[in-house]
């Protein structure tokens, strides 16, 4: 989870909404239905979903870590939407319905932006203004959870010295006190690559942060100008549900069905 420095480029279009994430562990023997649905996703069906402003459809490593070797059943999505509450009609609807019955293992999260450095496709992240009655709700716990999310477009003349680094701070990451989930993934192999991972607290990811493997991955990432573009994200999570690697997930219930979210 490399926590990037950004190129100047030209000003980037803020998004304000709110994230969709979706991780996927599929059954071996779905993954011809699942590889033809999500790959021909974009173009099919999800440039008319309501309110989604941003879509990326990623592969991971093998076993869903951050690696050189794909994984044949690992898969995320990534979704911004313009409102919280077209994002939970996607999270309810009878399409990813379908997508998660062909998993063995999956977990869906709804996030609203507390911070964001950078960009994604000339994109950042906003969340203003949108989160206030969640936050303020009497009915709601207090929010504890929390997730990153951070990607980067890797040089193609530095793709090998930042492969000397990552690997590192991955295996950190899994261990790391606080984190309760993490996965790798790519938007194309080796080049284009991000960490999704959810923690206990605003405090865990700090440490991890300012130390170890990922604190050396992020002094060369910055020395060596490893990324033409990259993007660093902080984020509260508003409903989390699923099962992943044995570990099941059912977290803010209020909050969830205030948007209209089982639990």
């Amino acid at each position: 989870m490399f926590q990037l420095h950004h190129d100047a480029q030209l000003e980037p279009q803020t998004l304000n909404g709110v994230v969709v994430v979706v991780l996927f562990n599929f059954w071996p023997q779905h993954r011809p239905w699942v590889w033809l649905h999500l790959m021909q996703g974009p173009g099919r069906y999800l440039k008319t979903v309501p309110g989604l402003l941003f879509a990326k459809i990623m592969g991971s490593g093998d076993g869903g870590g951050f690696g050189l070797k794909p994984s044949s059943t690992h898969q995320g999505l990534i979704f911004f939407f313009d409102t919280p509450q077209a994002a939970s009609a996607y999270l309810n609807s009878d399409d990813l319905q379908q997508i998660r019955s062909k998993a063995q293992d999956w977990w869906q999260g709804l996030l609203g932006v507390n911070s964001c450095r950078g960009s994604w496709g000339s994109q950042r992240w906003t969340s203003e203004g949108l989160l206030d009655e969640h936050d303020s709700s009497p009915a709601s716990p207090p929010i504890h959870h929390v997730a990153s999310l951070t990607r980067g477009s890797v040089r193609a003349s530095k793709a090998m010295s930042f492969w000397r680094f990552a690997p590192a701070a991955q295996a950190d990451l899994a261990q790391a006190p606080g984190c309760v989930l993490s996965m790798g993934l790519g938007e194309a192999p080796v080049l284009r690559q991000c960490t999704f991972s959810v923690w206990k607290d605003t405090e865990s990811i700090v440490n991890y942060a300012h130390q170890g493997a990922h604190l050396k991955a992020i002094a060369a990432a910055q020395k060596h100008g490893f990324f033409t573009e990259s993007m660093f994200v902080r984020m509260q999570v508003l409903h989390m549900r699923g099962s992943w690697a044995g570990r099941a997930f059912d977290a803010n219930a209020p909050v969830a069905h205030a948007l209209g979210l089982a639990t």
